[in-house]
């Protein structure tokens, strides 16, 4: 069962603009594009730095150290240094709350 927890209000993200926020312990990056809120994992795969410190692009967010970008859908990077993706987890607008889930379902 995913548990979602409050993770900011909506009317808190700008477009294209990461935002950090510490959910059970997870360090995750939120992010409005594109008419919508995504949730991933804030750390990069490949350098063990915050991806809410870079930039947004065409539904990618790019670790500001080395270059590479992550999908903000899938987690999955587009290219090297990074080779393995990052958690995404699952977002729900209630109102002006952002709900994000981090519990991994077995």
């Amino acid at each position: 069962m995913s548990a979602f927890v409050k993770a900011c209000a909506l009317s808190e993200l700008e477009e294209d603009t990461p935002k950090r926020v510490e959910l059970d312990g997870t360090p995750v990056s939120l992010v409005k594009t594109e008419g919508e809120v995504f949730a991933i994992n804030d750390i990069c795969s490949h350098a063990n730095v915050s991806l809410s410190e870079g930039e947004v692009e065409d539904c990618m967010i790019e670790c500001w150290l080395h270059g590479s970008s992550f999908d903000l859908r899938t987690g999955k990077p587009s290219g090297l240094p990074a080779t393995r993706p990052v958690p995404v987890y699952p977002v729900k607008i209630e109102g002006d709350d952002v709900l994000v889930s981090v519990t991994q379902e077995s």
